[in-house]
Order: structure tokens, then sequence, then C-alpha cells
């Protein structure tokens, strides 16, 4: 791996991370303006300090065992908008401007292989909404802004 530098991450932030054996955690990237979920990579400390501090998306490699900037040799660069921890602490949400292709085999997007799943459909609702909807449901809603006809509107 390379040297850390100077201004190491935050430390509420390595906190919170939950990294696997190899000290990584997973970020997606995802499309600030579509929402389309663009590729998955690999983060240390180190790479998340760049993304954070530099504003271009910084991973570490597995397989070349080294830190990438996406886009510096394709071109295709991902602009970070925003970064996001999950509830876990194990994976990062990074939203960004993508330039280019996501895919390093030139396609907008890693995720583009569909595989045969059965699609399901909720038959009911089950779970707390289910008891938060059944409430909703019993009572009789009102607009917030109801008008009254015996009310002076002025």
């Amino acid at each position: 791996m390379a040297p850390m530098t100077s201004t190491p991450l935050p430390t509420e932030i390595a906190k919170r991370l939950k990294r696997d054996d190899s000290g990584l955690v997973a970020a997606i990237v995802q499309d600030e303006a579509s929402g389309e979920v663009l590729m998955l990579g690999w983060m240390d400390d180190e790479a998340l300090r760049r993304t954070l501090n530099d504003g271009r998306v910084t991973f570490w490699s597995r397989s070349r065992g080294e830190y990438w900037r996406k886009g510096d040799t394709s071109g295709h660069a991902q602009y970070v908008k925003s970064v996001a921890l999950d509830c876990d602490g194990d994976a990062l949400l990074v939203r960004v401007e993508q330039i280019g292709a996501a895919c390093h085999t030139g396609a907008r997007t890693c995720f583009f292989t569909d595989l045969d799943a059965t699609v399901g459909a909720p038959t009911h609702a089950t779970g707390p909404a289910a008891g938060a909807m059944s409430e909703i449901d019993q009572h009789d809603l009102k607009p917030t802004h109801e008008h009254h006809p015996t009310e002076d509107p002025a």
C-alpha cells in the first residue's frame, strides 16, 4: 500500500467504518442526476480520505495492489457530489457526476448483465409500516389547508 499522508482520515469517520479482513469497505457509485448505480469499488481509509478531500473518486485496486483515481487513464472521471456511510458502517454510497463510461468495458454502468430472477410482489403489507398504514386507513385524513366556507379568507 501507498504510505499514509500527513492528514489521515478524520477519527470520527474512521471509527464508524467496518472494514473487511483486508481493511476495505465497499463503495457503491451512483449517478447523482439519474440515480443509476454505476459500479462497485473498494476503499481503504486513504482512498476514502482522498475521495472526500479531492472531489474525485479514488479506489484501492485489489488486483493491482495500488490506488487508482477513476478517469486518470480513461478520461471517464467521477466527480464527487456526496458520500454517505450506511447504517452498519460497512458500505459507502458515493454520488457522482460521471463523465463517460463507468465500466472498464466501455459501458455506462458495470451492471448490464441481467440475471433470471423471479419477480416478487407483496400480497399484503407486513412489518412496521403495515401497522402504520392500518392506523392511517382507520382515520379520516383531511388536507392540512382545508377551506371552511364560514371563515373570512382575509
